[in-house]
């Protein structure tokens, strides 16, 4: 048995939404769960139509409730719950309309500004005004490359508030990032800030506009927001065809209030991305309903988010985490936003920040609580975070050290969630909960109505054993499809492909004796650095403009309790791997594509292995490299190339 770390008391129970809940659904279909969540759990999942309608009723979402629970197909992604519903996203997150603080934003800086409810409320009536006036519709693209400003949020809900879909991009994407996924989709209109700021580093982004308007015709409208505490950057203000709009002169304008109207439950809220191995990033496209529930259901019965909370998550608006955190609005919680590195000048800026916004839900990534420990700050209880209730750590597995950190340099009674899910289904397959345990090492459970499972490459269900995370029963936040994506031929392929009419999406896991999980990392070839999804052709089409590169590999090595990019080249005769020439590779990855991307390690081999077909093969060598089995070897042309990614001195250290 593993080591147990936190146990919530009996009193913290009782006081828990999860008790709350527990009470009504026992008293709706008179069941006894006596406070055991495996019980709810098996509840939840057995008759899960029953939980997402209660959830509904008990959570008070804001909407008609359609009168069937659920429409169901023998086609996994097109059972649909709640049919008939009808509702507005916006006025789900609006809950509130009083003068006490909604949402606060803190740049690396030391800039900080905060915004009351009533402000929230009148900012995205202005927007909304101006979205109508432009004549953007329902089910119109609205695209942002902003940072994580208060304005982004109030450009978002805007934009949920008439139906439109919304998609951002954080700006630390290059132009060519940003390009290759909104082109996909189409936007009418843009939202763009001038600068952002990491690490001390001023950023221009404004300068990248008419890049992006050229390859992009359907942007017709373009809002440029200055970026908070800073002086605007001058920039070009007028382009053919395109109309420009500063956001301070939008705010100069009279408040009307909102006539919210409502739409299904099916309907598209927002397109995230999410890049594969091969071709441009995927548009996975959320309904409205789906992730409105999930999320609630997420931050209520497994966080314990209540009115009044403050709910601080550090991320990028290009992460699906975003989108996690812009949510807990609907549970009347206030959200703390901060833009930056996070080790800026103090390697605790965010427990600083934790501390004096007076937090009580920290999200962190795995990497950011490892990097605290081996950097070593002097913490040891440096800070009382009285309000701290809960830590959560996502992105990538927290390694057991990583847990005991926790307990024994930031806060003894805090409960430690670690959870895991994705862009795919913009929430969490395994997370935590008030009423188990916190073990060393593991996320407590299952999700609530969420049938997850360990399968081997059989397809058969295995425990204390590592295999292939997968859902077994259909849930409120499945995408509703890919954007463009004819017969929905790349979403099955995604997600269907490995077994029959079951969820499946890469992760490789196993479930304990306990019953908690530990997420051993990606099965497939895309990339998690630091728990950010990437994918490998927007390296390859760089390092493709150099002559000197023959052909090149990217995979990503688990190294250091986190993922790091390696890459490896095959040169062209007569030409070396100088340090000149790496520079520049290096330099042509993180401005076209992102900082993210830029590999740790770049390193020259003979040969790389390919199928007889010519594609060459990412999860073989990585594979190699970890030192697991390769299957399928006779399907390589060349298998005796994966001989020289045995063992390299190279990735040592």
């Amino acid at each position: 048995m593993t080591k147990k770390l936190w146990q919530a008391s009996l009193n913290q129970k009782k006081n828990s939404n999860l008790f709350a809940f527990e009470k009504y659904v026992s008293k709706k279909f008179n069941k006894k769960f006596n406070n055991d969540f495996q019980k709810i759990l098996d509840w939840s999942i057995k008759d899960s139509p029953d939980f997402w309608s209660s959830f509904w009723d008990f959570t008070k979402i804001n909407g008609k409730k359609g009168r069937k629970k659920i429409k169901k197909s023998k086609v996994f992604y097109k059972n649909l719950f709640l049919p008939g519903s009808k509702l507005n996203f916006a006025n789900n997150l609006l809950v509130k309309n009083d003068k006490k603080k909604a949402a606060t934003f803190i740049s690396e800086n030391g800039f900080r500004e905060e915004k009351s409810w009533e402000k929230l409320n009148q900012n995205t009536n202005k927007l909304v005004q101006f979205l109508k006036n432009k004549k953007i519709r329902p089910k119109d693209r609205v695209a942002a490359y902003m940072p994580n400003t208060i304005e982004t949020v109030e450009a978002f809900i805007s934009t949920t508030a008439i139906g439109a879909i919304w998609s951002s991009c954080s700006p630390d994407f290059g132009a060519k990032g940003v390009i290759e996924r909104f082109s996909q989709i189409s936007p009418k209109i843009l939202f763009i800030t001038d600068q952002y700021f990491y690490n001390g580093k001023q950023i221009n982004i404004i300068d990248r506009l008419p890049q992006i308007l050229k390859a992009i015709p359907s942007i017709k409208n373009v809002v440029v927001s200055n970026y908070p505490g800073e002086r605007f950057i001058k920039f070009k203000k007028k382009f053919k065809k395109v109309n420009l709009v500063t956001l301070a002169e939008l705010m100069e304008k009279n408040t009307k209030d909102i006539i919210y109207s409502n739409f299904d439950f099916e309907h598209e809220l927002a397109i995230l991305y999410s890049s594969g191995t091969t071709g441009k990033p995927k548009c996975i496209c959320h309904r409205t309903g789906g992730v409105l529930i999930q999320h609630k259901k997420e931050h209520q019965l497994h966080c314990d988010i209540k009115e009044g909370d403050n709910v601080f998550y550090f991320t990028t608006c290009g992460w699906m985490m975003w989108n996690w955190l812009i949510s807990s609005l609907a549970s009347k919680a206030s959200i703390v936003l901060f833009d930056g590195s996070p080790m800026y000048k103090e390697n605790d800026l965010l427990l600083k920040i934790a501390d004096k916004e007076k937090i009580t839900l920290l999200g962190v990534s795995a990497k950011y609580i490892d990097a605290l420990r081996n950097f070593k700050p002097v913490l040891k209880y440096k800070y009382k975070l009285n309000k701290l209730k809960m830590i959560c750590s996502t992105g990538s597995p927290l390694s057991n050290d990583g847990f005991q950190y926790v307990y024994q340099n930031i806060k003894k009674d805090v409960h430690l969630s670690s959870i895991s899910g994705g862009t795919d289904i913009v929430s969490c397959f395994v997370l935590g909960n008030i009423y188990q345990p916190v073990h060393m090492g593991e996320i407590q459970n299952k999700g609530l109505g969420l049938n997850v499972d360990i399968f081997n490459d059989k397809g058969k269900p295995i425990k204390n054993n590592k295999g292939e995370l997968v859902c077994k029963n259909p849930f409120p936040t499945m995408p509703l499809k890919f954007w463009n994506d004819r017969n929905d031929n790349k979403f099955k392929d995604a997600y269907f492909n490995r077994f029959s009419n079951i969820w499946h999406h890469g992760d490789f896991a196993e479930i304990k004796k306990t019953r908690g999980f530990v997420i051993h990392g990606r099965s497939d070839t895309t990339l998690n650095p630091g728990g950010v999804r990437l994918g490998t052709a927007e390296i390859y089409s760089e390092v493709e403009k150099f002559k000197e590169i023959k052909e090149s590999l990217v995979v990503g090595q688990s190294w250091d309790n986190d993922v790091r990019i390696v890459l490896f080249v095959v040169m062209n005769t007569k030409f070396l791997l100088s340090e000149n020439l790496l520079k520049k590779i290096k330099i042509q990855i993180r401005k076209n594509a992102s900082p993210r991307h830029v590999p740790s390690k770049v390193i020259v081999v003979k040969d790389i292995p390919k199928t007889k077909s010519g594609k060459i093969v990412e999860l073989a060598v990585k594979n190699t490299l970890e030192g697991n089995k390769i299957k399928n070897k006779e399907a390589l042309a060349n298998p005796k190339a994966l001989e020289q990614f045995k063992n390299l001195k190279e990735l040592n250290n």
